[in-house]
């Protein structure tokens, strides 16, 4: 019988983050906290015109920069970026894949720096409890007085302009908007192909297609853990798209079916689910390190050969690493494969699209900054004609060139000269392949795919009925954010220990069953009114 965890108090967020300071023996976020500070020099007060001569800015450093270069200061945008608003920026920089235990610190400390690039939709009682505890600044004046070329954008697309702000009608984040379809989809199973050849095996398009393809990697070819995917920063992260439990009808999440939302958990696919990748992992067929891969183990994993199967970008996954791999191995070849079904012929269900917002990689104004307006217009560069063709394309004459009006980019991005894969190269001079303060630009992606199998990644991977069960960016009220956060932060630890347990054989399958009641009793009932209260609100705003 599994056991819930105790309930958290609202005291718990703040005793860890007093143990942390103690830990770590900080003072302040811009001391000896764990983070990197790119730059010295107290913060200046703006100036009449909004200026500032140093304004701090708090962001994790993106894993395809930090495979170059080790703090924000080296990456070539960034110091663009100053250069053009004429602003010095003090990076705080936390540790690789610990964003929320040190924002956590940092929220508890008290001295908070101008900008936070952080995912604010996740805090708990979301964006407007955040800005009501007096961490983060209600954007709504401040966008109107300091931000026209944001200001422009969201009202010539009203659609974006109903996902950015709350329930209650808050901006809260200079946001990440993906401009364009074609940027919707970039995720999906990937696979090494020249394996599959060798071994006169086709891509897998089934369940039982990827067992035998598993199988014989394992048993074939020796590959040690032949499907790795993310487990950071929560077990099963890298299958939140529908990888593997799509084809059971559910998703580890919230989707919508005919106009009304569900939780996959609840529906019997997820244990059918949990139940085969128990007898995978009993055969050695997944990471065993399952609860811990971070991008940077995966990136090893597959590029090294311990593992021929994955899930993960069409740029980041088989751009960088069929770069890298075929330096050594000019035949390797890493390839799209579909979403796994049940039955050979079906439709996938499930699959990866993102909504044009999803919350994250927005930047946020701290409530006790004394620079807003400086940062504001920082900021709000990245909307502008100038900042669109910088954050999306880097710099004219280096990173890329305009032909007919169009900006395409140089050798120094496509073909580095340092051996660079693209994705590390765009990440140096550009923010197009991750988030950021910006419209991101479908022409960048048109260039980014070069390679034929991240091309037909796309399409592949688009091939699904994803777009049908998507649950949008639903702007939520205090109240309910706060209620959701509490309901959901139990229910996924519960459903994390669950599935791990399962997974791992320590428990049968069949316990499962008491994991639902379990979440039943924990509200996920209430969860799930909750979304439905807010997606009906979204649609009819």
């Amino acid at each position: 019988m599994m056991k819930s965890k105790a309930r958290r108090t609202a005291a718990v967020p703040l005793l860890l983050a007093a143990a942390l300071l103690l830990a770590l023996g900080a003072c302040s976020p811009f001391g000896s906290l764990p983070a990197s500070r790119d730059a010295a020099g107290p913060r200046t007060e703006a100036s009449a015109s909004g200026t500032a001569k140093r304004l701090t800015y708090w962001a994790e450093l993106n894993s395809n920069a930090a495979s170059v270069k080790p703090s924000f200061r080296e990456v070539p945008f960034f110091q663009e970026w100053q250069r053009q608003t004429g602003v010095s920026l003090i990076f705080i920089q936390p540790p690789a894949n610990q964003a929320k235990e040190t924002m956590n610190v940092l929220l508890a400390s008290g001295e908070l720096p101008d900008m936070m690039e952080y995912e604010w939709d996740k805090f708990p009682g979301g964006p407007d409890k955040a800005i009501a505890d007096g961490y983060i600044l209600r954007l709504n004046d401040i966008i109107d007085r300091y931000a026209p070329n944001l200001r422009n954008y969201l009202n010539e697309h009203p659609e974006i302009d109903k996902q950015v702000k709350t329930g209650s009608g808050s901006y809260y984040v200079f946001p990440f908007i993906r401009g364009d379809d074609k940027l919707l989809t970039y995720q999906g199973p990937i696979i090494r192909k020249d394996w599959l050849d060798e071994l006169g095996l086709p891509i897998p398009e089934t369940i039982g297609d990827w067992h035998t393809v598993l199988k014989a990697f394992k048993e074939r070819k020796g590959v040690a853990a032949p499907l790795t995917f993310l487990g950071v920063p929560n077990p099963l992260f890298g299958l939140e798209s529908g990888a593997f439990v799509g084809a059971f009808g559910v998703l580890n999440g919230f989707y919508t079916e005919q106009g009304h939302v569900k939780f996959g958990p609840l529906e019997p696919g997820f244990k059918q689910f949990l139940a085969v990748f128990r007898q995978w992992y009993a055969e050695g067929l997944i990471d065993p390190n399952i609860a811990t891969v971070d991008t940077a183990t995966m990136d090893a994993s597959m590029i090294s050969g311990r593992s021929g199967a994955s899930i993960w970008n069409a740029g980041a996954g088989i751009g960088t690493w069929q770069s890298i791999v075929r330096r050594e191995n000019p035949s390797a070849r890493f390839a799209p494969a579909p979403y796994p079904v049940l039955h050979k012929g079906d439709r996938p269900k499930f699959g990866q699209r993102s909504s044009a917002y999803v919350g994250t990689g927005g930047v946020a104004i701290s409530a006790k900054s004394p620079n807003v307006e400086a940062a504001a217009r920082m900021l709000d560069y990245g909307y502008s004609p100038a900042g669109h063709l910088l954050f999306n394309f880097g710099i004219e004459g280096q990173s890329y060139e305009m032909k007919n009006g169009y900006p395409a980019y140089t050798d120094l991005i496509l073909r580095n000269p340092d051996k660079l894969a693209p994705s590390q190269a765009l990440a140096m001079y550009t923010r197009a392949n991750y988030f950021g303060p910006f419209v991101q630009d479908g022409r960048y992606v048109e260039q980014y795919y070069f390679y034929p199998e991240q091309q037909e990644a796309v399409r592949l991977w688009s091939d699904t009925d994803a777009e049908l069960h998507l649950l949008p960016q639903t702007p939520k009220t205090e109240e309910e954010s706060a209620e959701l956060s509490s309901i959901m932060q139990d229910a996924e630890s519960l459903l994390d220990d669950a599935a791990l347990k399962i997974i791992f054989g320590i428990e049968p399958a069949d316990s499962f069953d008491d994991c639902v009641a379990e979440l039943r009793a924990l509200g996920i009932g209430r969860a799930i009114d909750i979304q439905e209260k807010a997606l009906s609100r979204y649609l009819n705003r």
